[in-house]
């Protein structure tokens, strides 16, 4: 298991808000899921002459769409139904750190991705460690490997397509920023 390179740890609050409301923390997680698969699909269609980035984000797509499918039979499991989207303040303000700029917009979307997704890793985690043993226990396990994988695929692409001391100033500088996001946050029965 990678290190996470995150500079913020969630606290300990943020798990017992999930767990004190389980249902609109599996409300979000699912709306996550099917955000992520947009993303990827919005990446692949605007890069479309990068044929590793284009095969590895209709990979990433079709994953993201069969973890939100795998939710939402938990959410009806549970007796719940799927809820409209809201806008997620988390990944809004991370996304106002993106900059114009060819290179630079490709850099920071990936960058920014990547960072979202070891986000997710450590929230999953802390949900899966805390869960009771069972099905769904091991359903977090699953999606927390998965967000590891993820934040380490958008780092590799960045470093494939980009100047690599560039990519490192960049990651660094981001998840700075990251950290004062998280850290301003309220903290919610949400993934962010």
């Amino acid at each position: 298991m990678p290190e996470s390179p995150l500079r913020f740890t969630t606290p300990a609050s943020w798990t017992t808000a999930v767990l004190e409301d389980f249902d609109t923390f599996m409300q979000d997680h699912a709306a996550a899921e099917k955000k992520a698969s947009g993303m990827a699909i919005s990446m692949l269609s605007h890069y479309p002459d990068r044929t590793e980035l284009v095969a590895a984000m209709a990979d990433l797509a079709v994953e993201e769409l069969t973890h939100y499918r795998e939710v939402v039979k938990w959410l009806h499991r549970r007796g719940q139904i799927t809820a409209a989207d809201t806008r997620d303040a988390y990944v809004t303000r991370f996304r106002e750190s993106i900059r114009q700029g060819r290179d630079e917009y490709l850099m920071d979307r990936l960058l920014t991705a990547g960072i979202i997704e070891a986000r997710g890793a450590e929230r999953f985690g802390l949900v899966a460690a805390a869960l009771e043993a069972g099905p769904l226990k091991r359903f977090y396990q699953s999606i927390a490997r998965s967000e590891e994988r993820h934040f380490e695929l958008f780092l590799t692409l960045a470093r494939r397509y980009l100047d690599e001391d560039a990519v490192a100033t960049r990651w660094d500088e981001l998840l700075d920023i990251e950290a004062a996001i998280v850290q301003a946050l309220p903290i919610r029965a949400a993934l962010h």
